[in-house]
């Protein structure tokens, strides 16, 4: 799958700055709708290929572009290209789907057995996002009150990578069958450090229409006036 030429996006080093100013707000408001609705959470379509060193830090970039609470960016990219570090997190994860699997049975365990639940080899490298809640302490300001406003920042950038990266023409796979003692051990990541989220990144033969879950029969995505409420949330 081809990139786009276009470039208007924030730029590698996280500025955010346009330069082109070329698009219309109508125009960019097309392109963004387009960008959400083609998203998908890739498993099976990666092909392994190199991904540009330019396009990475383009990507990194719009992450790193991120809102964050008291402006405290308390996130961190770890990119994971060692094959034996892969393979590594890939049995850990297997095992762990293996577990998830012995609590389904009937209609449910069937489904499950068909669903492809990770691409970590196949992917052409990882990116391990992290939360660092000491960024930005003591004061971080906006999170006195709310204590988990740090996680809310990362995964904001999260969103933006995977956008970006979407952009790009390529595919993002969220694996979440895992431990988190388990990763931080594998990447040494400090105890005060949080692991969010494994990212398989690289090209793809294509992103699907439908996302893999509703494809395979496993979920039903909620029409948007099932969750948009006025004034308050509704009486169960």
């Amino acid at each position: 799958m081809s990139a786009p030429q276009h470039r208007s996006g924030p730029q590698a080093d996280g500025s955010g700055e346009n330069p082109s100013g070329r698009d219309t707000p109508g125009e960019v408001a097309d392109l963004f709708y387009a960008l959400c609705g083609r998203r998908r959470d890739v498993r099976g379509q990666f092909t392994g290929e190199p991904l540009d060193d330019v396009v990475l830090r383009r990507i990194l970039g719009a992450a790193h572009a991120a809102p964050s609470v008291g402006l405290s960016q308390p996130w961190d990219f770890v990119l994971v290209r060692d094959r034996g570090t892969r393979e590594t997190f890939r049995d850990h994860v297997a095992a762990e789907r293996d577990t998830f699997a012995r609590e389904l049975s009937g209609e449910d365990a069937e489904t499950f057995s068909k669903i492809k639940i990770e691409g970590i080899l196949e992917s052409t490298l990882s990116v391990v996002v992290t939360y660092d809640p000491d960024r930005g302490s003591p004061a971080v300001l906006g999170r006195h009150a709310i204590a988990d406003a740090g996680l809310y920042s990362v995964c904001l950038a999260i969103q933006n990578l995977w956008l970006a990266a979407t952009a790009e023409g390529l595919g993002v796979g969220w694996v979440s069958f895992y431990r988190e003692p388990v990763l931080r051990e594998l990447l040494h990541i400090p105890e005060r450090v949080r692991p969010v989220a494994w990212l398989c990144l690289g090209p793809v033969t294509h992103l699907e229409q439908t996302p893999d879950l509703e494809r395979h029969g496993w979920r039903s995505r909620l029409p948007l006036d099932a969750v948009v409420h006025a004034e308050r949330y509704p009486e169960s």
